[in-house]
């Protein structure tokens, strides 16, 4: 029997590697171009953060994230009303509970954006490319209380006739009474329940991502050269670095050592 290695069979061709990378693929196509823009803008790293900057603990950044989560019950409170319509929550007691479930959640939701609003204010949350961020707050608090005005419009009783009415001879008098009827039902329904929600979800979902992108506004005494103004994200990758730097410590003092114990021959 021979002792004679067979050689290692080789493959009938050269395996085409996939790319490593977005940039390294070639793009040919519309919708590959808006994923490359997409992951340049906005990687999975910004979108779904592990970590976040020590100064995110202080109390001032919670009323963005509350008023996400009231914004989200004034919605599925809103949707079961609309499912129902208002002969259910005029006599049902069900229907009294959700219409109180999604009054008191629209004022706990203004509530937590007017806080949210003044407290970026203060902080000047505009810095550092922020303006658009900034921008889009403004928006959405704007289209809110459209929203909660006609949602107001809605209860069909004396208080919201009276308020309508009133209301209508205000847009009258601007010009805009004949195009946005406060005192048809049908059209503040439909502004309520399909349009003005759209805008707001709209909206609140272009800031979120912009906070991504940019990440949280740091405090307005921070200085630009803090790490964590600098890589608002650097817990993460701090970590990392430290983890690879002591295993390079540790294969150079294992090198060193082998090096010792082979001595001159």
């Amino acid at each position: 029997m021979s002792t004679q290695e067979r050689p290692p069979a080789q493959a009938a061709g050269p395996a085409a590697e996939p790319p490593t990378s977005g940039q390294d693929e070639e793009i040919y196509t519309w919708t590959g171009r808006i994923r490359r823009w997409l992951l340049k803008r906005l990687p999975p790293q910004k979108l779904l953060p592990q970590d976040q900057p020590s100064y995110v603990s202080s109390w001032i950044y919670v009323f963005g994230m509350a008023s996400l989560a009231a914004l989200a019950v004034v919605i599925l409170s809103g949707l079961v009303l609309s499912l129902n319509g208002p002969a259910w929550y005029h006599v049902s007691r069900l229907g009294h509970f959700t219409n109180s479930v999604h009054l008191w959640s629209v004022e706990l939701f203004f509530l937590l954006m007017v806080v949210h609003l003044w407290g970026k204010y203060w902080m000047a949350a505009w810095r550092g490319g922020r303006v658009l961020t900034w921008i889009t707050g403004v928006i959405a608090f704007a289209v809110s209380i459209a929203a909660a005005f006609t949602g107001y419009l809605l209860q069909t009783n004396f208080d919201s006739q009276w308020i309508a009415f009133e209301g209508k001879d205000a847009l009258n008098a601007v010009g805009i009474g004949a195009w946005f009827d406060v005192a048809d039902l049908g059209q503040m329904l439909t502004w309520h329940i399909v349009l003005l929600p759209i805008g707001v979800g709209a909206i609140v979902v272009l800031h979120v991502l912009l906070v991504r992108v940019h990440g949280v506004v740091p405090p307005i005494d921070a200085t630009e050269t803090d790490d964590q103004v600098v890589h608002p994200y650097n817990e993460s990758v701090g970590n990392e670095s430290a983890g690879n730097e002591s295993a390079g410590n540790e294969s150079a003092v294992n090198e060193s050592a082998g090096n010792e114990s082979e001595g001159p021959r």
